[in-house]
């Protein structure tokens, strides 16, 4: 019979490329991770990694032995999943990460609907605007926003989101409204962490540079800003829908709008995911979908309310 011993020593050595890491991963000891695969090599009669005291990487051996491993392991998922769906009632810990403010804002209320419907599941998340390496940490998955760098990672779009400029209305009425994407050096623009804002125009992307009184790297304060009248505002839809709705802030430049990006549940390179994160996935975009569709017929009312006179 083939032994399986060393096998997930060896596999989470590949996947973190160090034995430390491994070790760490699997809450076992360096020693003990260093050991088994010691014996997997000896086992096999060949040798899996060249080690030095910087880095651990694969022999050709060792590259073909973990396709092969790998397959194994996800199979064996595969089988445990089948039987997890099998059971009444989902349940089980799930760990994910999501960018602080749009984490606080919207995705901790529909993790909260989430927990409701499903009891017996447990969530655990890191909010952080550090992109963590999702091995390491171990989460699930990821949610990512805007244009993805990382093509080894397997991701699923949720929803889609759009920058906006804004300004509230007493700036607008004191200032004017910029009507071409020229006129925007102009303004007060209040920034972020870059110099220039996005736009598209005539099909293209384009940038503009931008300058302004203030710089802050939270778009909260940004729109506290914007709301008082100090400035224009490039952001995010999901920071201003509501100042928009409400009146305290003015769409302005729509003709300018860039495309809209995507927002994206990043999943570590493997084929399969349980049962509950399969289905924590799924809520999160019915339930971003659906806020966005919320969103879009709250502002369609406030531009009717408008141009009715009421």
């Amino acid at each position: 019979m083939v032994s399986w011993q060393g096998v997930s020593e060896f596999l989470a050595v590949v996947e973190t490329a160090s034995f430390t890491k491994a070790a760490k991963r699997l809450g076992i000891s360096t020693a003990h991770v260093s050991r088994q695969v010691a014996m997997l090599e000896e086992r096999l009669n060949t040798r899996l990694f060249y080690r030095t005291t910087r880095r651990v990487s694969t022999t050709e051996e060792g590259d073909v032995y973990y396709q092969h491993c790998r397959m194994v392991a996800d199979a064996l998922k595969e089988a445990e999943s089948a039987v997890t769906q099998l059971q009444e009632t989902p349940n089980g810990h799930i760990k994910l990460t999501a960018p602080v403010t749009y984490g606080e804002k919207v995705v901790m209320p529909l993790i909260l609907d989430f927990m409701d419907r499903y009891p017996e599941i447990h969530v655990d998340i890191d909010l952080t605007n550090t992109p963590l390496d999702l091995i390491d940490s171990g989460c699930d998955f990821a949610l990512r926003l805007g244009r993805l760098t990382d093509s080894s990672m397997v991701c699923k779009r949720l929803a889609t989101r759009k920058l906006i400029v804004c300004g509230a209305p007493e700036f607008l009425s004191k200032f004017g409204t910029p009507h071409t994407l020229s006129e925007l050096p102009h303004f007060n623009c209040l920034r972020g962490q870059h110099d220039y804002w996005r736009f598209r125009e005539s099909g293209k992307e384009c940038t503009v540079r931008v300058k302004g009184s203030l710089r802050c790297n939270s778009g909260v304060g940004l729109v506290d800003a914007a709301k008082r009248g100090m400035g224009l505002v490039q952001l995010p839809d999901y920071y201003i829908d509501e100042a928009l709705a409400s009146g305290e802030l003015v769409r302005v430049l729509n003709a300018y709008q860039d495309m809209e990006e995507g927002i994206w549940a990043l999943f570590p390179h493997r084929r399969l995911q349980s049962l509950r994160v399969k289905l924590l996935v799924d809520f999160l975009a019915d339930g971003l979908a659906n806020g966005a569709r919320s969103t879009a017929t709250q502002n369609d009312i406030l531009r009717a309310a408008t141009s009715s006179g009421r």
